[in-house]
């Protein structure tokens, strides 16, 4: 949520490209897999529109891949374990009333979608040495160790365009 909220204030604190000021035109969602504990967390999606060009404007997330209905962290978590079923992801899944199905499709994704993604084509270079493709989203997720804020610091170095 913090790295969200300091995303969004990045943006909201530069201008559009013609100028403009950008004022806050967050969206509403209804994402899936999130418990209900932090469910209000999760219920709108930051974002901005221009004063002059009305051009919207949506700051990278982590708490939502793009247009997907799950919340980032499922989708990342229930695909992970070397790409099998097991007792864990099973029980998080059921736990977040994710079906099997929406896994294995997630698991597909990434090894099969991912690596082609212009979001990855731009960003993995910057992973030296280089991610396992074979292995995602475990290798990806290795490189995010250590403490919350050295993880935020290398997310911010990155340039999502997603």
């Amino acid at each position: 949520m913090q790295i969200d909220t300091d995303l969004a204030a990045q943006m909201h604190a530069s201008a559009c490209q013609c100028g403009g000021v950008l004022h806050r035109a967050n969206y509403p969602r209804k994402p899936k897999a999130c418990p209900e504990e932090v469910l209000f967390e999760f219920q709108s999606r930051w974002s901005f529109c221009c004063n002059l060009c009305r051009k919207r404007s949506t700051p990278m997330s982590v708490r939502f891949l793009g247009r997907r209905v799950y919340v980032a962290l499922a989708v990342v978590v229930l695909a992970v374990k070397r790409n099998k079923i097991n007792a864990a992801t099973t029980l998080a899944g059921e736990a977040l009333g994710v079906p099997e199905r929406t896994s294995a499709r997630w698991r597909q994704w990434w090894l099969q979608v991912f690596g082609a993604t212009a979001l990855w084509q731009a960003q993995c270079a910057r992973f030296i040495p280089g991610v396992e493709l074979t292995e995602l989203p475990q290798s990806l997720m290795a490189r995010f160790t250590g403490t919350a804020h050295e993880a935020r610091r290398m997310l911010g170095r990155l340039e999502w365009t997603e």
